[in-house]
């Protein structure tokens, strides 16, 4: 592929100029404006924030949000080729969504019809809509159910929940060290075609307990919690895939029993296998496997040894009519884009050189280009 790498300057500006200079104030330098006239609350900004770009309006114009005059922000769409600016004004999207409200699950239709689809006393959590929009998948009491949006019909695809043992809902290590806070403990995801619902299932039952202050309140609280210090047992692991239809859960080809990690998964495109990131424990070595949904077997697609720490990928870019995937990974001592076939063996290393890509933008199949940020001038390595 060839490379394109979009530099933005950086630039700040004083309110006055080089034979104006004058003593900036405590209070100036920390509000980043200069006040106007006796004691007018009016302001004039003397230190601009950085351009950053915050997306693609279309595919010919990108979208860059900058400080105005006197406060505020704005957003442009610029020409990539002329770099012609113009206001950007967002599309109006109506997408059904799903919420929590007072424990419960609600549906919000396109055209804003709101309507309760749970009613107990029990607490569910994670609502997440299927692709299609046809069912709603979240967690209760630590089992996965999904809801038809249509019928209200409410199917139990897990049933050994239990205070020690999670389904769907992520152990508090994986929450804090490997899915990620964003997640909000949800470990379930759609596959593309609706039919089948990936979820990690956990047993805590020998993670040691850890106490934990809590602040809030008065005199505060302590609160125990499953959580593996530096040689402690993890939590055990199974990555189930279960059909929608038949409600069956597969399981995928690992031993729960290994000292091992998983990270997120992501589904191929045509929602055929489940690419699942394994890592051992000392966490010098990632593979994602692909998994067959319907006998669970998996064979290895990428691999990557390093003798220090390896991260997870962020993303796996998939290329059209499996011709292969795009990732980006530190292993060369810089972060660089790499290109492989779906077996992955690979095809070519996009970008290199001892600078940092941060970022992939946008992938051109049909042009061979890709768009990226990079640090291109700094030599930090991160």
């Amino acid at each position: 592929m060839k490379r394109i790498i979009l530099a933005f300057a950086a630039i700040a500006s004083l309110s006055v100029a080089m034979g104006q200079q004058k003593q900036l104030t405590t209070s100036q330098m920390l509000s980043g404006s200069s006040r106007r006239g006796g004691g007018s609350a009016d302001t004039k900004t003397i230190i601009k924030d950085i351009p950053r770009v915050t997306g693609w309006a279309d595919d010919t114009h990108y979208m860059l949000s900058r400080s105005k005059e006197g406060g505020g922000f704005e957003t442009v769409a610029v020409d990539v080729k002329t770099g012609a600016e113009q206001p950007y004004i967002p599309p109006v999207e109506r997408k059904a969504s799903v919420s929590i409200k007072s424990s419960d699950v609600f549906y919000k239709s396109e055209d804003g019809k709101e309507k309760q689809l749970t009613n107990n006393k029990d607490e569910e959590k994670n609502p997440t809509l299927s692709p299609d929009g046809q069912k709603v998948a979240f967690t209760r009491n630590n089992d996965l159910y999904t809801l038809d949006v249509t019928s209200g019909k409410e199917t139990r695809l897990t049933s050994d929940g239990t205070d020690l043992i999670y389904n769907g809902w992520s152990s508090w290590v994986y929450f804090e060290e490997i899915l990620g806070r964003a997640t909000r403990y949800r470990a379930f995801w759609w596959s593309p075609d609706s039919r089948h619902l990936a979820y990690m299932h956990f047993n805590d039952t020998r993670v040691p307990l850890f106490p934990i202050y809590g602040s809030d309140g008065q005199h505060g609280y302590l609160e125990n919690t499953r959580y593996p210090l530096v040689g402690d047992q993890n939590p055990e692991v199974k990555i189930g895939i279960a059909d929608i239809e038949t409600t069956k859960t597969t399981w995928a080809d690992f031993n729960e029993k290994d000292d091992q990690y998983f990270g997120t998964p992501f589904w191929s495109p045509d929602g055929k296998s489940l690419w699942q990131q394994w890592m051992d424990r000392p966490q010098h070595h990632l593979i994602v496997y692909a998994i067959d949904p319907a006998t669970g077997s998996k064979r290895p697609v990428y691999d990557e040894q390093q003798k220090t720490w390896v991260d997870w990928l962020d993303n796996i870019h998939f290329l059209e009519n499996n011709k292969g995937y795009i990732v980006q990974s530190d292993k060369s001592g810089w972060m660089h884009i790499y290109q492989y076939d779906m077996n992955g063996n690979p095809v070519n290393q996009v970008t290199n050189g001892n600078w940092t890509v941060k970022d992939i933008l946008k992938i051109d199949e049909k042009k061979g280009m890709s768009w990226f940020t990079a640090r291109k001038e700094n030599t930090a390595r991160f």
